[in-house]
């Protein structure tokens, strides 16, 4: 049995953890931490949830503990993530301290110094279907972040071909108001959210940006530009991404859907679907699934690409890295 501990229970994120967690087979969960709710359980926080005792960070023991979940704020995570580490548990990092290998882009874009540098080059970062290889026995996972597992999972199976790409790639991304946390702001409570849909953060703006362009270039040297629009969406959970490549040759539509196939026939969180269908939010929502669709039109080839952003882009994500790291197969707790 795993013995694992969750730090930051109580956002939407912990708490989807809670849930997956509760009905995996081959883990338990030791403790929850919450600095706002610490002494009451979870119950008091979700009124469908466990009643799970909330603890402060600083109480957890970490003595007989396999695995711990960072649901912290940056800088926060890579403080506890080097605690962890230290006292011999390993740790999968949901924030986006370990996510960049550079701590240079990190400070640009964090507007801090890194709190542990050291630990970039270490951190295996956790997109299940890619690195894979280097999980077993991983000591620090950094989980992707949302929008980048729905962008990078779309992108990938093109930019490792050889099909030549001309001009920017347009990722035009769509999320429900849980992406943006618990914490209630002026732009994300129930009143400025119903009945809107807007855009924020558009340009070189967005923090996801630099990780999703890290990728991008691990992938293929001469990588086009690229160009991300995030909105809010009215709905509470879901990602859609949308995106434009335009092709720099002719391609016939069924064999970009052959190159997609042939990638992820085998990865049971990937579906690629059939023609004429696109990506939407009923396909994936409440699951680790990630569906693609795609269209070609002329040659601009169309890549729809959704996700759940509290399961397959944050908490399911997690146990199925958890799973690889510890030589469990890869869908327990998750189907």
């Amino acid at each position: 049995m795993i013995k694992v501990g969750i730090y930051g229970a109580t956002g939407y994120t912990g708490y989807e953890l809670v849930k997956l967690l509760q009905r995996h087979p081959a883990a338990e969960i030791v403790f929850a931490t919450s600095q706002s709710y610490a002494g009451k359980t979870l119950a008091d926080v979700f009124p469908a949830a466990p009643a799970l005792p909330l603890i402060a960070g600083e109480d957890a023991l970490l003595d007989g503990v396999d695995c711990v979940f960072l649901c912290l704020p940056h800088a926060a995570a890579a403080a506890t993530a080097v605690t962890a580490l230290e006292a011999g548990v390993r740790v999968i990092d949901l924030s986006a301290d370990f996510r960049l290998r550079d701590a240079s882009t990190y400070t640009e874009w964090y507007a801090h110094t890194h709190p542990a540098p050291e630990l970039l080059a270490e951190a295996v970062y956790g997109l299940t279907e890619v690195f894979r290889d280097d999980l077993p026995g991983a000591r620090l996972v950094a989980n992707p972040g949302c929008y980048p597992t729905s962008v990078l999972l779309a992108l990938r199976p093109l930019l490792l071909s050889d099909i030549v790409i001309s001009g920017p790639i347009i990722a035009d991304s769509k999320s429900g108001v849980s992406g943006a946390g618990r914490t209630p702001t002026a732009t994300t409570h129930f009143v400025e959210v119903a009945d809107n849909f807007s855009p924020y953060k558009i340009g070189r703006s967005h923090r996801h940006l630099p990780e999703m362009e890290q990728a991008i270039h691990w992938w293929r040297n001469d990588a086009p530009s690229l160009i991300f629009s995030p909105h809010l969406l009215p709905t509470p959970r879901g990602i859609l991404s949308t995106l434009y490549v335009t092709l720099g040759e002719d391609v016939a539509e069924g064999d970009l859907r052959d190159l997609y196939t042939d990638a992820y026939m085998e990865e049971p969180f990937v579906r690629v679907l059939p023609a004429g269908q696109q990506a939407s939010l009923a396909h994936v929502n409440h699951t680790n699934q990630c569906a693609i669709g795609l269209t070609l039109v002329g040659r601009t080839l169309i890549l729809t690409s959704a996700i759940d952003n509290l399961v397959k882009g944050a908490a399911g994500q997690a146990i199925q890295n958890m799973n690889v790291v510890f030589g469990c197969p890869e869908t327990y707790g998750l189907m």
